[in-house]
């Protein structure tokens, strides 16, 4: 979305009523994708060539190269046949409620057909949360891993794998207090070569991690980083409790078992567990937002977005301007404007 400032009321609903009201029909919410996804103006996937009209089908056709495209063609939509309304209603429960939203109750709630269905469609928004090219951590890190997973009787402490997930943790640390975001993926095994690339996957160079003393580590101060070592060991013979030395790590990985086994009864199996850890992150990284309804715009912006056209050159457009639906004369025009009729896409 470049630039833009997304504003309550203009840009995203700042309640569930207003959601109502605005999102009421399929064609409502195809409107809203389209300025979505090209809020400076219709440009082709194919060639990136930008300028086009819509077509009785209800396609673009692009300028340059003649090719058809639809607003969802490439997109979390695409080939769904699940009405719009609700796929919106599902991304605006699963961004409203803080806590996120169980497949039984966007059954539920939705009085969709099937449990699988509802799965699936959850399923299919957290693919969406990870931004490709996203800023990496930066400044103060605290790194580490933990388990997850059901409780396994006969194993030990350390790092001894058995049937559960090992997941590596890295969390910034705020001054003078706090922490800002946070990344969780599954490692293979908690060897040098594992946490190195974990590291060099989320954390930014010159970046300053802080690890415990765990052998994987050494040498990270090679790979671009300042390195802080705080040994349990010695925690230990100092008299101090080991658990504090990376309180932030700790507490992340905390809050996403608490999560789990809360929102989810614990039911995630171990081939899903990334993309569960992907939506507790997305959540973590934006508890501080002031509006749900900013959260369900940032959810629908990552399912509209497909990988970038290398050309833009119209200048930003706002909610219904510009509407695709020229063929049929309905657009959705922003909020609390009358609806209009539109001539097609120059």
């Amino acid at each position: 979305m470049g630039d833009l400032q997304p504003r309550a009321g203009v840009h995203f609903p700042r309640s569930t009523g207003e959601f109502q009201s605005w999102f009421a029909t399929d064609a409502d919410c195809l409107d809203f994708l389209d300025w979505l996804r090209w809020p400076s103006g219709f440009a082709c996937p194919e060639c990136g060539h930008g300028g086009g009209w819509a077509v009785a089908d209800g396609r673009y056709k692009c300028a340059a190269c003649g090719k058809r495209t639809s607003v969802t063609a490439g997109t979390l939509f695409d080939r769904r046949r699940t009405p719009l309304t609700v796929w919106f209603t599902a991304c605006w429960m699963f961004a409203a409620q803080k806590g996120g939203v169980s497949a039984l109750s966007l059954q539920r709630s939705l009085e969709i057909g099937s449990y699988p269905t509802a799965w699936a469609m959850l399923h299919r928004l957290r693919s969406v949360l990870v931004r490709p090219g996203r800023d990496r951590l930066s400044g103060t890190v605290e790194v580490d891993e933990t388990f997850i997973g059901g409780e396994e009787a006969g194993l030990r402490g350390g790092r001894a794998r058995g049937k559960k997930s090992l997941v590596g943790v890295a969390v910034e640390v705020r001054q003078p207090r706090g922490y800002g975001r946070c990344r969780m993926e599954i490692l293979p095994d908690a060897s040098a070569g594992s946490l190195h690339a974990f590291l060099t996957r989320h954390v930014e160079p010159g970046a300053t991690v802080i690890t415990d003393g765990w052998m994987g580590y050494h040498g990270i101060a090679g790979l671009g980083y300042a390195h802080v070592r705080r040994s349990q060991r010695a925690a230990r013979a100092r008299g101090e409790d080991p658990g504090k030395l990376l309180p932030g790590v700790h507490r992340v990985a905390s809050l996403a078992k608490r999560w789990l086994l809360g929102t989810h009864q614990g039911s995630v199996e171990d081939r899903h567990l990334q993309s569960y850890l992907n939506e507790f992150c997305f959540r973590f990284n934006r508890r501080r937002s002031r509006s749900r309804g900013l959260v369900f715009y940032r959810v629908l912006e990552l399912a509209v977005s497909p990988p970038p056209s290398p050309r833009r050159s119209h200048p930003p457009r706002r909610p219904g301007e510009a509407s695709r639906r020229a063929s049929s004369g309905h657009g959705r025009p922003g909020p609390g404007e009358p609806l209009t009729w539109h001539s097609p896409v120059s």
